[in-house]
């Protein structure tokens, strides 16, 4: 069963990330707040997981987007990418990004 959640993460860290069209967000000093237009319901980030956010948007997959965050927080990449598996986990739900697991990321 670890296997398979391990082949999981690493599918998901892999993926092409993206934002669909019926979500919104807006970047504050220690926050960011992202909006699901369909539902009306928003969701704050921490500072971290909005600038992780904001990587994927521009094109990063979630595991360079951990990489990118980890080097300018001075933290284990392993360690981010555990929190962005997280992280997409709960978008996900909420219907915030849509993930493609056979897809390389936009260049």
């Amino acid at each position: 069963m670890a296997d398979e959640q391990t082949a999981s993460d690493d599918a998901l860290l892999d993926s092409a990330v993206t934002l669909p069209p019926h979500v919104v967000h807006r970047s504050f000093v220690e926050e960011t707040v992202v909006l699901n237009l369909r539902t009306g319901m928003y969701h704050g980030l921490n500072k971290s997981a909005g600038e992780l956010l904001t990587a994927m948007e521009e094109g990063l997959n979630p595991r360079a987007a951990a990489a990118r965050v980890a080097e300018s927080y001075g933290l284990p990449p392993a360690d981010v990418e555990t929190d962005v598996v997280s992280l997409c986990r709960g978008l996900l739900k909420r219907e915030l990004i849509e993930v493609d697991l056979g897809a390389e990321p936009p260049a």
